[in-house]
């Protein structure tokens, strides 16, 4: 098998430690991880490989994205998601969706139009209902949370992502979050805005990124971990220098994916926890928090 390699992550929220939800999303991110391995083992694209490890995620409870997405403050859930092509550096990005359950596809068909690169709002939904892509109600986004005591301390929003390599050397991101709890509507934080939520190149690196978005976004943290890979930097020695740039500059919370156009891997946070996993070529997932 040719060089191969995905990552994903499950947040750098107000995670707490040793509990069982904290433990639910690390299973989480294995599970997604092994999806996306296997897209790539098949000779599948690092874009079908992101986009299915996402997904995946998006249907974890207990995940900030797709269903588990936090209400914002008038109970309605509203979705944003990036995915990138490292090789043709296209994108598509969408922000304050409701009513779907994958919002990283829909991102995706936003990247296959051709003629678009972001979408918002009620114009995202249009545009959804006229390639048909199915809809859901709010109340399959919805979940039950007794885990709120446990997930989140605090409003910082979790989001998922997720970073790969396939056999042809091309890198691609994606991102995806409900945002921060309780949110004023229309909010947008950095999880769909490329260079900050996510960013891939095939010259420098893929990125993704999860925290406080309004940190985030200050610094362009996915696109300057790409930028630090640039200057001679490894996967894990940007990561480290980008969340350090984070604290430093704006005393920001967050956490990266990245891997280089190497196949090296890093991955970093200044959080409590962030569950992720990874698996390189056809070796075994390898998780963390």
């Amino acid at each position: 098998m040719k060089n191969t390699a995905i990552i994903v992550h499950g947040g750098a929220g107000a995670w707490q430690i040793c509990t069982e939800t904290l433990q639910n999303g690390e299973e989480a991110c294995i599970a997604a991880a092994t999806a996306g391995q296997t897209v790539l083992s098949n000779g599948g694209s690092a874009l079908d490989a992101v986009e299915a490890a996402v997904r995946f995620l998006e249907d974890s409870p207990e995940l900030n994205a797709g269903r588990g997405s936090f209400p914002n403050a008038l109970g309605k859930i509203e979705m944003d998601a990036l995915i990138m092509d490292g090789f043709t550096l296209n994108m598509g990005s969408i922000a304050a969706v409701q009513r779907v359950r994958y919002p990283i596809s829909l991102a995706r068909r936003v990247l296959e139009n051709g003629h678009l690169n972001f979408l918002v709002g009620a114009g995202a939904e249009r545009f959804a209902d006229s390639i048909g892509f199915p809809r859901c109600e709010l109340a399959d986004l919805l979940v039950n949370e007794p885990q709120t005591n446990t997930r989140q301390a605090s409003s910082e929003g979790d989001t998922v992502g997720a970073v790969a390599l396939d056999s042809s050397g091309n890198l691609a991101t994606a991102t995806s979050t409900g945002g921060t709890r309780s949110k004023l509507p229309g909010r947008v934080g950095d999880s769909p805005l490329v260079g900050s939520g996510g960013y891939a190149d095939n010259l420098t690196a893929a990125t993704s990124a999860t925290g406080r978005g309004e940190d985030l976004m200050k610094v362009v943290i996915s696109k300057q971990v790409c930028d630090f890979v640039a200057d001679g930097m490894s996967a894990q020695n940007a990561c480290d220098a980008a969340i350090r740039l984070l604290a430093e500059r704006v005393n920001g919370l967050g956490g990266l994916i990245t891997i280089d156009a190497k196949g090296q891997v890093g991955v970093a946070f200044n959080t409590a926890a962030m569950p992720y996993a990874l698996a390189v070529r056809d070796g075994a997932v390898i998780s963390g928090r």
